[in-house]
């Protein structure tokens, strides 16, 4: 199952969102009101292999992630999973992909869950709680990078 949700237009360019997320100790709290908490775990740096830790709340509850970048491809995508590789056999990955689009860019975010259907049903509100906080998070995406 893969939740996706694209930011509206952005009008920006691409490193942007790349100097964003690069800065995301100043800018996750802002992002998103219920954003708690960023770190870096080793350098501050888009490169795979550099650990983060965060924390949110998603549908009232607290969410506590150590992640790893996996793959960066400069001006197109940024993508991280979980520091616990057995927490990947559930969440293998998160990314955010960037796309050109008239007047600016896209900004998709998609997370890759590996769950059957019975567990997306008894955990749909779960579920539609992340979706809302991903469109929230495109949209107030688009009102930062454009007022910066």
């Amino acid at each position: 199952m893969i939740l996706s949700s694209a930011s509206p237009v952005i009008r920006a360019d691409p490193q942007q969102v790349f100097s964003f997320f690069a800065g995301m100790e100043s800018n996750y709290l802002r992002w998103h009101p219920d954003h708690v908490s960023f770190r870096w775990l080793d350098k501050s740096a888009l490169q795979p292999g550099v650990r983060f830790y965060f924390e949110e709340r998603i549908g009232g509850k607290l969410l506590k992630k150590s992640v790893v970048f996996t793959l960066i491809e400069p001006g197109s995508r940024i993508e991280f999973a979980p520091a616990s590789r057995l927490f990947r056999l559930v969440l293998p990955r998160i990314s955010f992909l960037i796309s050109a689009a008239d007047g600016g860019i896209v900004v998709t975010q998609e997370i890759v869950l590996r769950i059957g259907p019975l567990a997306a049903w008894l955990n749909r509100r779960e579920l539609d709680a992340v979706r809302t906080h991903m469109r929230e998070e495109g949209e107030n995406l688009k009102r930062l990078l454009e007022t910066e």
